[in-house]
């Protein structure tokens, strides 16, 4: 209280309320939909939104790429591992969760990107922030490069980082290069990138990079998240589908997309891997990830090394949704990869598509709204899998060419 009797304390419960009501005005409030998948079924599910017991539903926009996630031989591997060892790790890997899976798994990794070693983490996010903020604490008067449409967990491992840095155009090699040459030669740099970006469909010159990094002494550090299982001829990723990943400095990936389990990590040189094992608060200090977790990836990781029949499949799916949404004159934002983006422009109109989908139609889709995409760039992101049947696709299609119609949205010029 002041002492003329007013009360100024923060009222905390009104800010918090205020926040969460700037979403919903904006349209960027989240909903988190209640769903089971049915094993085996994949990507049949169970939908429990609302009052009138489970609904079926036909999953669109799971990073299960592949559906390993419901595969026998990972299944099985985790059943195993669950009897042999129980449920948790038991610690940090210094103090008990140092389990032989994991170290399998380490190697396995190593080898699939042609690397010394791998280090493990407990998912993607925490690779990126761990990795990329240490490695420029221990680089002094570090200089990271970043593309400008990297992921929130790079962004947050650069800022983390307290170095210097600068954002180059998407996928500009031009731009990359005035910054890089305007740098001292002396000062150590890094040059943050993504191969596949999710949300754009297109791929970086990663090649092109790498010549770039050794024309001004930078190291790379390549985000293989949304490709690692998905392309090459074991899944190493673009690097390996290129040719490129021994040009690699750092190559990341997540375990939780085509992998279909859970977790992240990097492969690099020994030295280096040590670096990030011995000064990473993000991995010295937290829980390793279940055994029976890694148990399931190692599973997935040997059987996507020796088969592409799933990979194949995936790419076959993504095709034809693409041809069959764009000869319907939907705004489909066409790329080279596996991932098919629909252009909407507006989060209140995506919001809605999303749920007449999943209420009239059966269909499970999210909206992509801001931060994860510019404002104005609102789109749904369909990731069609091998289960994924051409009927499916033409239903979906059908559904959204009347939904189009019904709120008198913009189709394709």
């Amino acid at each position: 209280m002041n002492s003329d009797g007013t009360d100024t304390r923060v009222d905390y419960s009104r800010v918090f309320t205020q926040a969460i009501d700037r979403l919903h005005a904006e349209g960027r409030y989240r909903v988190f939909i209640d769903i089971l998948r049915n094993k085996g079924m994949f990507p049949n599910a169970r939908c429990f939104a609302g009052h009138n017991g489970p609904k079926p539903i036909t999953v669109w926009c799971s990073n299960d790429y592949l559906a390993m996630g419901q595969h026998p031989d990972v299944i099985a591997a985790m059943e195993e591992a669950l009897h042999d060892v129980g449920a948790g790790s038991g610690g940090t890997r210094n103090i008990g969760g140092n389990t032989h899976y994991h170290v399998d798994l380490e190697h396995e990794l190593a080898d699939l990107h042609g690397k010394e070693g791998a280090l493990l983490f407990t998912s993607g996010y925490v690779s990126n922030e761990a990795t990329l903020s240490t490695l420029a604490k221990i680089l002094p008067g570090c200089v990271i490069f970043s593309d400008e449409l990297n992921h929130a967990s790079m962004i947050a491992g650069i800022r983390n980082a307290g170095c210097e840095k600068r954002i180059f155009r998407h996928n500009d090699l031009a731009h990359l290069e005035e910054l890089l040459a305007a740098e001292d030669p002396a000062v150590p740099k890094l040059i943050a990138f993504e191969s596949v970006y999710s949300m754009e469909a297109d791929i970086a010159p990663i090649a092109a990079i790498c010549d770039l990094a050794d024309k001004y002494n930078a190291l790379t550090y390549l985000d293989e998240v949304h490709a690692v299982g998905m392309y090459g001829a074991r899944g190493g990723g673009i690097s390996e589908a290129e040719g490129v990943a021994h040009r690699l400095t750092i190559i990341e990936g997540t375990l939780g997309k085509a992998f279909g389990v859970m977790g992240g990590y990097i492969a690099a040189d020994q030295t280096i891997i040590d670096v990030i094992r011995s000064y990473a608060p993000g991995f010295i200090f937290t829980t390793s990830l279940s055994p029976v977790l890694v148990a399931g990836v190692l599973a997935s990781v040997r059987h996507l090394k020796a088969s592409s029949v799933e990979r194949e499949g995936q790419q076959a799916s993504a095709s034809l949704l693409k041809t069959m949404l764009s000869e319907a004159g939907l705004p489909v934002m066409l790329g080279d990869t596996h991932i098919v983006p629909v252009l909407v422009g507006d989060p209140v109109k995506a919001k809605r598509i999303s749920d007449i989908l999943l209420a009239e139609y059966g269909v499970y889709v999210q909206p992509i709204n801001y931060p994860t995409v510019p404002r104005g760039t609102e789109r749904l992101r369909f990731t069609p899998g091998p289960s994924h049947t051409p009927e499916m696709m033409r239903e979906l299609t059908e559904a959204l060419v009347e939904i189009w119609g019904r709120l008198e949205l913009r189709k394709a010029a």
